[in-house]
């Protein structure tokens, strides 16, 4: 999942500088993030044969997801503009990742991580727990620590847990993988794309 819709201002003292990374270094994290966790949730299924929240074609749950997708982009602009301590995560991860990208390669942000971590998180793991309220908030929490990459990035890693319980809602309620899979395609590809349009 991606930060919030936001233009980054100059980096604020009070946070050390990252190093830059090239655009080929961001690819294959993405990429090599992407197969682990791919890796992982067939592992998972190999030790405990469950049945993996299955995944509809439906126009209905289609339209639902895109329309979560953009309600959770908008939420995280808003929490952009009115959380000091979730603007300063956000902007150092959108300048850290995103600045290297071309418009093109922010297809492989949204899709990539998108598929992996939903197949993972609430196709995998979720009916692994619990297709339960109890199943969601263990999935989301372990959501949460996945996007924790410091730290100093805690406000972000709140905000994903929250963004994974709402996937995982999703989820439950539908009982169809397409939802949260295309909301979290949709946030990750709406935040990323409006972001380098700003920068450019």
């Amino acid at each position: 999942m991606t930060r919030a819709l936001c233009v980054t201002p100059p980096p604020s003292p009070d946070q050390p500088p990252i190093d830059s990374l090239s655009r080929v270094q961001i690819l294959a994290a993405i990429g090599i993030t992407a197969l682990i966790l791919l890796l992982i949730a067939r592992l998972w299924l190999w030790l405990d044969p469950i049945s993996l929240l299955p995944l509809h074609l439906s126009l209905i749950d289609g339209l639902l997801g895109l329309g979560l997708g953009a309600a959770i982009t908008l939420a995280s602009a808003l929490a952009y503009q009115l959380w000091p301590a979730y603007r300063r995560s956000a902007d150092v991860y959108l300048q850290l990742v995103l600045s290297p990208l071309t418009a093109i390669d922010v297809l492989w942000l949204g899709i990539l991580p998108g598929l992996s971590e939903e197949l993972l998180f609430r196709g995998v793991m979720l009916p692994a727990i619990g297709l339960t309220g109890f199943g969601v908030v263990i999935s989301s929490l372990c959501f949460g620590v996945l996007h924790l990459s410091s730290l100093e990035q805690w406000p972000y890693g709140i905000w994903a847990t929250v963004i994974g319980l709402v996937l995982g809602m999703s989820a439950l309620i539908t009982g169809n993988l397409l939802v949260p899979l295309l909301a979290h395609i949709v946030t990750n590809l709406m935040s990323s794309l409006v972001w380098k349009l700003r920068q450019s």
